[in-house]
């Protein structure tokens, strides 16, 4: 008996080693197969170079990470913590999609065949859009250049020229990030009053003692003001998202802010980016609200509450329901009671 005992335990350790031994093989082959992806991938991307007159040398196109939302979503805290990793920089706000607001082109007026964006040119401008931001991104960021590298490009303010963008880089990534609008625009009406962090880039160049802004004076027109501006923008990026083939991830700054290294994953995972756990959790703990220095934090300053619901206690029940009905369409997806 201890002799057959022995020879079934042989036995299986030899089923062990040849199992061990496939498995590596198969590892083996999967490496092969990357490598060869990439390559592929490599070559279709400069024939498409090629063919659109792009130098071979640059930011990958596909290696662009947008992050459209709106102002005060928590893009900058979000942009911080992708910027941590091996591999990644950050282009932060260079409000290119600010030139392609459809809103201000009134590209749905405009018609004549003499209009720079008219419909018939649009394989033109588009690929002129292309180029002006990858040209524009290895001109400021030559470190960003390689499969490797990541150009994560925090654009809040020029997410109305979100479908544009996505458009002329079809193969480029985003980041959808939303907030509840209600506590948008009370974080907003914080920041530019007198006092505020914003108050003084508000009252530039108005002369002495002109230090009312309109949040001060008239907040409840602000408040309408600042929920069309969301509505603009969220909604302009959300068209973008929805119409997004390529890697994609909607994130709501509730979620970030319960479970950020969670999120992380989550945002690391939907756009296909390999992530180290590790520098995950060490960029999320760096910037984390915890540890930002408790003068750096209150009422007037940057970093103001980060308690989601917080508008409760900022906005008069009035302004709430202005927000609430200027943002109706993009409330109800997004934040269904």
């Amino acid at each position: 008996m201890v002799t057959g005992a022995g020879t079934l335990l042989g036995r299986l350790k030899s089923r062990l080693r040849g199992r061990t031994e496939e498995d590596r093989q198969v590892a083996s082959l999967q490496k092969q197969l990357a490598a060869k992806d990439r390559r592929i991938t490599r070559l279709r991307r400069e024939l498409a170079q090629k063919g659109r007159g792009e130098p071979s040398e640059g930011v990958e196109s596909e290696n662009i990470v947008w992050i459209f939302g709106a102002g005060r979503t928590g893009s900058s805290w979000l942009s911080r913590m992708m910027g941590e990793l091996r591999g990644h920089t950050v282009w932060f706000e260079p409000w290119v999609g600010a030139l392609f607001d459809p809103y201000h082109l009134r590209l749905e007026e405009r018609k004549g065949e003499h209009f720079i964006f008219a419909p018939e040119y649009r394989k033109t401008w588009l690929r002129s859009i292309r180029r002006f931001v990858l040209e524009g991104a290895l001109a400021r960021f030559p470190e960003a250049v390689g499969q490797d590298e990541y150009l994560v490009i925090k654009e809040p303010g020029g997410s109305a020229g979100a479908p544009l963008l996505m458009e002329a880089l079809p193969e480029s990534r985003m980041v959808l990030l939303v907030r509840d609008p209600r506590d948008v625009v009370a974080s907003w009406m914080d920041a530019r009053r007198e006092g505020g962090w914003r108050h003084k880039d508000a009252n530039r160049n108005r002369g002495e003692g002109k230090t009312e802004t309109l949040a001060d004076k008239d907040p409840d027109t602000y408040v309408r003001e600042r929920a069309k501006s969301y509505l603009r923008n969220v909604g302009e990026a959300k068209k973008a998202y929805d119409l997004h083939e390529g890697r994609k991830v909607l994130v709501r700054y509730e979620e970030l802010r319960a479970d950020t290294l969670g999120t992380m994953r989550r945002v690391y995972s939907e756009l296909g980016i390999p992530a180290d756990e590790g520098e995950l959790a060490r960029a999320v703990e760096k910037h984390s609200w915890e540890n930002i220095p408790e003068e750096e934090k209150g009422e007037g300053k940057f970093y103001r509450k980060a308690t989601p619901g917080g508008w409760q206690g900022d906005l008069t029940p009035e302004q709430a329901k202005t927000v609430e009905k200027t943002t109706a369409p993009l409330l109800e997806e997004l934040y269904p009671s």
